[in-house]
Protein backbone atom coordinates (compact mmCIF):
# COMPACT_ATOMS: atom_id res chain seq x y z
CA UNK A 1 0.00 0.00 0.00
CA UNK A 2 1.10 3.53 -0.64
CA UNK A 3 2.14 5.47 2.43
CA UNK A 4 -0.35 8.09 3.53
CA UNK A 5 -3.13 7.22 1.13
CA UNK A 6 -5.74 6.38 3.75
CA UNK A 7 -6.06 9.82 5.33
CA UNK A 8 -7.36 10.22 8.86
CA UNK A 9 -8.27 7.24 11.00
CA UNK A 10 -7.09 4.88 13.70
CA UNK A 11 -3.78 3.05 13.66
CA UNK A 12 -2.35 -0.34 14.53
CA UNK A 13 1.25 -0.91 15.54
CA UNK A 14 3.45 -3.89 16.39
CA UNK A 15 4.72 -6.64 14.11
CA UNK A 16 2.60 -4.97 11.45
CA UNK A 17 1.98 -1.23 11.21
CA UNK A 18 -0.85 0.47 9.43
CA UNK A 19 -4.04 2.42 9.52
CA UNK A 20 -7.64 1.26 9.53
CA UNK A 21 -9.71 2.62 6.66
CA UNK A 22 -11.66 5.65 7.82
CA UNK A 23 -15.41 5.02 8.07
CA UNK A 24 -14.98 1.60 6.43
CA UNK A 25 -13.10 -0.58 8.91
CA UNK A 26 -13.54 -1.10 12.64
CA UNK A 27 -10.61 -1.33 15.04
CA UNK A 28 -11.65 -4.89 15.83
CA UNK A 29 -11.55 -6.04 12.18
CA UNK A 30 -8.63 -8.38 12.93
CA UNK A 31 -11.09 -10.46 15.01
CA UNK A 32 -12.28 -11.79 11.65
CA UNK A 33 -9.06 -13.77 11.27
CA UNK A 34 -9.60 -15.96 14.33
CA UNK A 35 -8.09 -14.16 17.33
CA UNK A 36 -10.17 -11.81 19.47
CA UNK A 37 -8.36 -8.66 20.56
CA UNK A 38 -7.93 -7.90 24.26
CA UNK A 39 -9.29 -4.45 24.97
CA UNK A 40 -8.94 -1.52 27.33
CA UNK A 41 -9.19 1.44 24.91
CA UNK A 42 -6.65 -0.48 22.84
CA UNK A 43 -7.07 -3.89 21.24
CA UNK A 44 -4.11 -6.25 21.60
CA UNK A 45 -3.73 -9.05 19.06
CA UNK A 46 -1.45 -12.06 19.47
CA UNK A 47 -1.33 -14.32 16.43
CA UNK A 48 1.02 -17.30 16.54
CA UNK A 49 2.06 -20.02 14.05
CA UNK A 50 -0.92 -22.18 15.03
CA UNK A 51 -3.27 -19.34 13.97
CA UNK A 52 -1.93 -19.23 10.39
CA UNK A 53 -4.46 -21.70 8.96
CA UNK A 54 -7.37 -19.63 10.26
CA UNK A 55 -5.84 -16.42 8.92
CA UNK A 56 -5.32 -18.00 5.49
CA UNK A 57 -8.95 -19.20 5.51
CA UNK A 58 -10.04 -15.65 6.38
CA UNK A 59 -7.94 -14.17 3.56
CA UNK A 60 -9.41 -16.70 1.11
CA UNK A 61 -12.94 -15.84 2.28
CA UNK A 62 -12.25 -12.13 1.72
CA UNK A 63 -11.05 -12.85 -1.81
CA UNK A 64 -14.14 -15.00 -2.47
CA UNK A 65 -16.48 -12.31 -1.14
CA UNK A 66 -14.85 -9.71 -3.40
CA UNK A 67 -14.97 -11.88 -6.52
CA UNK A 68 -14.39 -9.78 -9.64
CA UNK A 69 -14.23 -6.61 -7.54
CA UNK A 70 -10.82 -7.70 -6.19
CA UNK A 71 -8.95 -7.17 -9.47
CA UNK A 72 -10.82 -3.92 -10.08
CA UNK A 73 -9.89 -2.54 -6.67
CA UNK A 74 -6.28 -3.75 -6.94
CA UNK A 75 -5.91 -1.94 -10.27
CA UNK A 76 -7.68 1.16 -8.99
CA UNK A 77 -5.47 1.52 -5.91
CA UNK A 78 -2.27 0.94 -7.91
CA UNK A 79 -3.06 4.11 -9.84
CA UNK A 80 -4.75 6.25 -7.15
CA UNK A 81 -3.51 7.69 -3.88
CA UNK A 82 -7.01 8.46 -2.65
CA UNK A 83 -10.64 7.74 -3.31
CA UNK A 84 -14.20 8.56 -2.40
CA UNK A 85 -17.33 6.49 -2.78
CA UNK A 86 -18.56 8.55 -5.72
CA UNK A 87 -15.37 7.83 -7.69
CA UNK A 88 -15.77 4.08 -7.19
CA UNK A 89 -19.51 4.10 -7.84
CA UNK A 90 -19.01 5.95 -11.12
CA UNK A 91 -15.99 3.98 -12.28
CA UNK A 92 -17.40 0.53 -11.58
CA UNK A 93 -21.13 1.28 -11.82
CA UNK A 94 -21.68 0.01 -8.27
CA UNK A 95 -24.48 1.04 -5.95
CA UNK A 96 -23.57 2.68 -2.65
CA UNK A 97 -24.28 -0.61 -0.89
CA UNK A 98 -22.03 -2.55 -3.30
CA UNK A 99 -19.29 0.05 -2.88
CA UNK A 100 -19.48 -0.01 0.93
CA UNK A 101 -19.52 -3.81 0.96
CA UNK A 102 -16.57 -4.12 -1.44
CA UNK A 103 -14.51 -1.55 0.49
CA UNK A 104 -15.18 -3.33 3.79
CA UNK A 105 -14.01 -6.68 2.39
CA UNK A 106 -11.06 -5.09 0.59
CA UNK A 107 -9.83 -3.27 3.70
CA UNK A 108 -10.22 -6.49 5.71
CA UNK A 109 -8.29 -8.41 3.04
CA UNK A 110 -5.36 -5.98 3.22
CA UNK A 111 -5.20 -6.40 7.01
CA UNK A 112 -5.45 -10.17 6.73
CA UNK A 113 -2.60 -10.30 4.22
CA UNK A 114 -0.40 -8.27 6.56
CA UNK A 115 -1.18 -10.64 9.45
CA UNK A 116 -0.60 -13.71 7.26
CA UNK A 117 2.67 -12.42 5.87
CA UNK A 118 3.99 -11.53 9.33
CA UNK A 119 3.19 -14.99 10.67
CA UNK A 120 4.85 -16.61 7.65
CA UNK A 121 7.95 -14.43 8.02
CA UNK A 122 8.41 -14.37 11.80
CA UNK A 123 6.10 -17.06 13.18
CA UNK A 124 3.89 -14.48 14.88
CA UNK A 125 2.01 -11.24 14.50
CA UNK A 126 1.47 -9.12 17.59
CA UNK A 127 0.02 -5.64 17.38
CA UNK A 128 -2.07 -3.01 19.13
CA UNK A 129 -5.07 -1.35 17.51
CA UNK A 130 -6.52 1.99 18.58
CA UNK A 131 -10.21 1.89 19.52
Amino acid sequence: MKEGWLGMGRYYDGDIIGQFWYSVQGSDDADYFGVTGDTNNTLYYYYEKEDLEGVVQGVNKCEDMLGEALDKLDDFFKDNTGYNEEMLMAKFEWTKQETDNNLEWYARLQLGKEIRDSIRKTGQCHFEAEC
